[in-house]
């Protein structure tokens, strides 16, 4: 069973995160993400990581959707901190 969704998230300097309401924003040098969290999570900024918990433990779909929005928030602070580059 994978624990990818109960790992912090890491936040780089020059990014910061906001989480308000259901939208979590990224900022950082490269721009700004913003994206809609599902009711099944919620997200916090906790000394300097971001962690996402589920609302009910054993609900199968609210598991799927901690390691899913675990894994977007990762790829947004990438994304502005250090940008994606695709090589054809």
């Amino acid at each position: 069973m994978s624990r990818i969704g109960r790992m912090p998230i890491q936040i780089p300097d020059g990014v910061s995160v906001d989480v308000s309401g259901k939208t979590v924003t990224v900022k950082g040098k490269l721009g700004t993400l913003t994206r809609e969290i599902p009711d099944e999570v919620t997200v916090a900024v906790e000394d300097g990581k971001v962690v996402v918990k589920k609302k009910v433990e054993t609900s199968k779909r609210c598991k799927a959707f901690q390691g899913l929005v675990r894994s977007l928030i990762n790829n947004m602070v990438i994304g502005v901190s250090q940008g994606f580059e695709k090589v054809l």
